[in-house]
C-alpha cells in the first residue's frame, strides 16, 4: 500500500441499474488518481438474481456479465468486457482494484430439490424447534446459460447448510439441512450472535464440504487471473467458517504474493470480537473498522454531549491500526439499508478529517458521500469539502502526529511533516462552541503564516518563535491549517 493511500468504495446502494457503471468508472480513473485515490473497491461484479440486484444476491461467480442468465447478459454494472476495460484503465493510473467477494451464500437457484431439514429458533440457531422432515428447497444450481464454461461444478443441497424457504408449502423459516456431516459451522468458528450466526440469508454455503472448498479455491485463482484484480473485500466474514477464510487467504497469497490485499467485513463494534478474529486469522488480513464508524455515528447524533476525547476508544484505528480500514459510511450503513447507521451530514467533514488526516488506518472514501446518494430520498454529495481534505492528506498529512485531546468538545492534532513532505498541518475539531487549540508545529515554522484550507476561517495564524500556533475552529466544525500559499509540487518535492 502506498504512503497516504486512499481507498474508494465506488458504489452506493441506489446506483442506476443502467449497465453503465463500469464505463463511468473507466472514465473517472484519471480524476480518481488526481484526487489521491490509490485503490478502488468495486461492487460485486458477478451475475446476481437480476440486473437490479446490487450484487449480494449472488448467483454465478463465473459469470461476470458474459452469459445470458437471469434474463440478461450484463450485470447491474455492465458486461465482463467493460469490467476488464475499467480495471485496465485504473491500472494505467497505478490504482489498485479490490473486488467485493460474496462467498457466504448463493441465490436464485435453477431448480428445487427435496432433502431433510430441521427448523431452528431464529433467535438461537442452536435450538432445534422441529423434528427433521423433508422439505423442498431452491438449492440446485446448474447454470444452464453458461453450459459448463470455466467450471462444470454444479451445486446441490449437499453443498449448503441451511435455507430460509420451503417451496412445498411456502413457509419461511430458518431450516438447518440434515445429513451426513451436515450442520452449522462450530460455534467458535463463526460469530455467536443468535447463538450461532453461520446462517445469514439465501442458501448458506457449507464450508465443511471438501468439494465446496476445492471449487472455491479454484474459482478464486481463475477470477484473479481473469480480471487482474489486486485484492479482495470479503463480505460477511463473521458468518463464514473462519478456518476456510484462513485457508483461502493463505492459498491466494501463496499463488499471487503477499502484496495481494485482503480486507474482511466483520460487522461488530465490540473490539474484543474483532481482535479475536484477527488473532484467529494470524493477522493475515485487514478488517473494516466498525468500532470507529459506530463512534462517528454516535458523535454525530449526540452533538456537544459526546466527548471527542473518546472518539478512538475501542477501535482498530487506535489498537491495531495496521489492520484497520477506516470509513465514515458505506452501502450498508446508508439510510434504509440493513445496517443503517448513517453519520449526520453536519459531522461528515469532521469524520472525514478523522479518517483522512490521521496517521493510522487505510481510509475508505464512500461513493455516496462524494457523488451523492440516489433513490427515493436522495442525499447531496459533499464533494467540495472532501476534495479539500484529500488535498491536505495527499500533500501535507505526513510525519509525526501529536495529539491535543484535552477538552471534550474541542480536540486537535498536528502532523509535523517528513523529509519528502516537510510542511505538515494542524487539525482542529469542535462539536460545541467555536474555539482554538494551542499546538506545536516546530520552530522550523516560526514566523510562517498558516491558512485554513477548508475555507471555514478567513483569519490567518502566524507561528510564534517557539513553533506554537493558536489554531482556530468554528462551532461544530473542522479547520485544517497549513502553510499559506504552498503549491502541490512544492509540498511534494521540497526537502
Amino acid at each position: 500500500m502506498k504512503e497516504n493511500g486512499i481507498m474508494m468504495q465506488y458504489f452506493e446502494w441506489h446506483l442506476e441499474a443502467d449497465g453503465k457503471h463500469w464505463e463511468r468508472l473507466k472514465a473517472d480513473a484519471e480524476h480518481l488518481s488526481k484526487m489521491g485515490v490509490t485503490g478502488v473497491w468495486i461492487p460485486p461484479c458477478f451475475k446476481a438474481t437480476g440486473i437490479n440486484d446490487v450484487g449480494y444476491g449472488i448467483y454465478d461467480l463465473y459469470d461476470l456479465g458474459e452469459f445470458d442468465q437471469k434474463d440478461a447478459i450484463r450485470t447491474k454494472y455492465g458486461t465482463k468486457k467493460e469490467l476488464k476495460a475499467a480495471v485496465d484503465e485504473l491500472h494505467k493510473y497505478d490504482i489498485q482494484v479490490y473486488a467485493d467477494i460474496v462467498l457466504n451464500h448463493k441465490a436464485g437457484a435453477d431448480e428445487t430439490e427435496r432433502f431433510m431439514a430441521s427448523e431452528v429458533n431464529p433467535d438461537d440457531r442452536n435450538q432445534t424447534i422441529s423434528e427433521p422432515y423433508e422439505i423442498e428447497g431452491w438449492t440446485k444450481f446448474t447454470f444452464p446459460g453458461r453450459k459448463g464454461t470455466y467450471s462444470d461444478f454444479q451445486w446441490s443441497w449437499v453443498h449448503f447448510s441451511g435455507i430460509d424457504y420451503n417451496q412445498e408449502n411456502g413457509k419461511k423459516a430458518i431450516y438447518r439441512i440434515e445429513g451426513e456431516n451436515k450442520g452449522w459451522a462450530n460455534d467458535d468458528k463463526v460469530n455467536n450472535e443468535y447463538g450461532n450466526y453461520d446462517y445469514l440469508m439465501y442458501a448458506d454455503i457449507d464450508y465443511a464440504h471438501p468439494g465446496v472448498i476445492e471449487e472455491t479455491k479454484k474459482w478464486a485463482k481463475w477470477f484473479i487471473e481473469e480480471t487482474g484484480v489486486d485484492g479482495f473485500r470479503l463480505d460477511a466474514v463473521k458468518h463464514i467458517n473462519e478456518n476456510f477464510i484462513y485457508d483461502l487467504v493463505k492459498t491466494i497469497r501463496n499463488e499471487f504474493g503477499e502484496q495481494f490485499f485482503v480486507v474482511g467485513e466483520y460487522w461488530d463494534s465490540a473490539y474484543e470480537s474483532v481482535e479475536g478474529y484477527l488473532e484467529d486469522q494470524d493477522f493475515n488480513l485487514a478488517l473494516v473498522d466498525v468500532g470507529l464508524h459506530t463512534n462517528l455515528e454516535q458523535a454525530s447524533k449526540s452533538g456537544n454531549e459526546y466527548d471527542l476525547c473518546q472518539l478512538f476508544d475501542a477501535t482498530l484505528m487506535k489498537k491495531n491500526s495496521s489492520y484497520s480500514v477506516t470509513f465514515v459510511d458505506n452501502h450498508d450503513s446508508q439510510p434504509g439499508q440493513s445496517l443503517e447507521s448513517f453519520v449526520e451530514s453536519w459531522f461528515k467533514p469532521l469524520a472525514y478529517g478523522v479518517i483522512l488526516l490521521r496517521a493510522e488506518g487505510y481510509p475508505c472514501l464512500f461513493y455516496g458521500d462524494y457523488y451523492g446518494i440516489q433513490g427515493e430520498n436522495p442525499i447531496a454529495p459533499q464533494q467540495e469539502m472532501i476534495d479539500k481534505l484529500l488535498y491536505i492528506r495527499t500533500h501535507h498529512a505526513y510525519g509525526e502526529q501529536v495529539d491535543y485531546f484535552d477538552h471534550p468538545n474541542c480536540i486537535g492534532w498536528t502532523r509535523l511533516g517528513n523529509e519528502q513532505h516537510p510542511y505538515g498541518c494542524a487539525v482542529v475539531l469542535s462539536n460545541g462552541e467555536a474555539g482554538y487549540k494551542e499546538m506545536q508545529m516546530g520552530k522550523q515554522h516560526a514566523g510562517e503564516t498558516f491558512a485554513d484550507y477548508t475555507g471555514n476561517h478567513e483569519e490567518k495564524v502566524v507561528i510564534d518563535e517557539n513553533g506554537n500556533g493558536y489554531f482556530l475552529v468554528q462551532a461544530g466544525s473542522i479547520s485544517v491549517w497549513a502553510k499559506e500559499g504552498v503549491k502541490p509540487e512544492e509540498a511534494a518535492e521540497e526537502k
